[in-house]
């Protein structure tokens, strides 16, 4: 197996390709040990130290890094881990961990919001190891989640309000705002 790594705009998130798929149309973020034992993969990164998110795409693994950790010492430890998890047929999501489901249907314009989203803005920042999650809106103003390379990164902001609220106000005229929300 071989795996490559990119860069991505947030100096302390590396995305790692193992070549194969990771978890297809899904995502699921870690933010610390505790929320990763639902994931054999995330628990092994975190197990590593110095890693403080973990976030599994479509084909691809973002991990996060404290400030004081140099790549260079962790990337090849994040390597090893994610072969010796692949290499060991390991699940990547415990079939009994917990899933959170939503059960209110979606409004029309929060379907058209979602739609936006899914097709024109995740994947531009899963290009980049990261994933934009719909949370809610609210009088007018569009809630999501910034997952992954995303979480922390400097230039997210910008992105939020002058790409994904300029795009959502253009097509939604009923979207006021954009705000980023844990």
């Amino acid at each position: 197996m071989f795996i490559q790594t990119e860069p991505t705009p947030n100096p302390n998130t590396l995305k790692f390709l193992p070549g194969c798929d990771v978890l297809g149309n899904t995502t699921a973020s870690f933010s610390d040990a505790e929320m990763a034992k639902a994931s054999p993969l995330a628990s092994r990164l975190f197990n590593l130290g110095g890693v403080t998110g973990v976030f599994l795409g479509s084909d691809f693994i973002s991990v996060t890094k404290s400030e004081g950790v140099d790549w260079p010492v962790l990337k090849p430890a994040v390597l090893g881990a994610i072969m010796d998890h692949y290499t060991a047929g390991d699940v990547l999501i415990d079939a009994n961990a917990e899933v959170k489901k939503s059960s209110e249907e979606d409004s029309p314009i929060v379907t058209q919001i979602k739609e936006l989203l899914d097709t024109r803005v995740r994947p531009a920042v899963a290009n980049d190891g990261g994933d934009i999650i719909f949370r809610a809106f609210e009088d007018g103003v569009v809630y999501l989640h910034m997952q992954g390379a995303c979480s922390g990164c400097p230039s997210s902001t910008a992105t939020l309000k002058h790409g994904i609220e300029n795009m959502l106000r253009y097509y939604v005229p009923e979207v006021q705002a954009v705000e980023a929300v844990e």
